[in-house]
């Protein structure tokens, strides 16, 4: 599967290096996860060079026209100029640096993760664990919020102990994880919104947090007798969404932010989106770690 992998991507330096997006937005910018991992696999210096060269764009001169004056702000104070206070980024932005000091050893990467998320930390987490979509939209939408127990589980997956930034993120994390416990179905699951019980179950939401509990548990950072039960009955719920081609059922579109709860309670539910087919594979590995 490496392999095939490996040659699919091949092109990308060749006959398809247009198809390489420009990281003039988190959205473009994300993609350079996805060289840092084969760099790991292969240790070829055209995926690290690739790799950095969008994990630095993210923090070089802001460009292209999607800078705004409020991302000019934030990089000047030392944030990426990509930010936008969705939680989406709090896993976009944070992956791709994360990745480059996984790849490189340079605490550069890592602090500007870390940074970054403190930033998303201060903005969007409300009282009761759980993370606004934005500032000015209060709904706890699911995948979104998946993206902020996975972001916060590959930073602390890496920050060392002594980090200035860990006791922060941490302290939020489980606050995330107490939450999530509350509000965990009978099935396992979480709901498109979280805490609105009209909402229907959601997988890919359902299967980062179910990463991020399982991740915890297997690290000391949440107590086993507590969560070891709710990352089981998570995982054994979230596997009961797979069909027959072992396709992810009950998978919210693509979305944006809207400041309308029937928006998202009316978002096309997708069977076989790759939004839920990764989370479930990423459960499956942290299980077998």
């Amino acid at each position: 599967m490496e392999q095939q992998l490996i040659k699919r991507f091949e092109p990308f330096f060749g006959e398809d290096s247009t198809l390489v997006p420009h990281p003039d937005h988190v959205d473009h910018t994300v993609f350079g996860t996805l060289p840092f991992e084969l760099y790991g696999l292969t240790k070829d210096k055209r995926y690290l060079k690739m790799g950095l060269h969008f994990a630095d764009a993210q923090w070089g001169t802001p460009f292209g026209s999607h800078v705004t004056p409020a991302s000019l702000m934030l990089y000047k104070e030392g944030y990426s100029w990509q930010s936008r206070l969705w939680i989406d980024d709090m896993y976009m932005i944070t992956a791709v640096e994360t990745a480059a000091y996984r790849a490189t050893g340079d605490e550069k990467y890592l602090n500007r993760a870390a940074k970054e998320m403190v930033l998303y930390l201060d903005s969007l987490q409300r009282p009761n664990g759980l993370f606004y979509h934005a500032p000015d939209v209060p709904f706890y939408w699911g995948r979104g919020n998946g993206w902020v127990a996975a972001g916060m589980t590959e930073i602390l997956s890496s920050l060392p102990e002594n980090n200035s930034y860990r006791r922060r993120i941490m302290e939020s994390y489980q606050k995330m994880m107490a939450a999530l416990l509350k509000y965990q179905t009978t099935k396992g699951v979480w709901r498109q919104l979280i805490v609105d019980t009209a909402a229907w179950p959601e997988t890919s939401g359902s299967g980062m947090f179910t990463y991020a509990m399982i991740t915890g548990v297997k690290k000391g950072w949440l107590n086993k007798k507590i969560y070891g039960p709710a990352a089981r009955k998570a995982w054994l719920g979230l596997i009961s969404y797979l069909n027959e081609n072992a396709d992810m059922q009950e998978v919210c579109e693509g979305t944006n932010k809207k400041d309308s709860r029937q928006y998202y309670l009316d978002r096309k539910r997708n069977v076989g989106d790759l939004h839920g087919q990764a989370p479930v594979l990423w459960c499956a590995a942290a299980l077998l770690r």
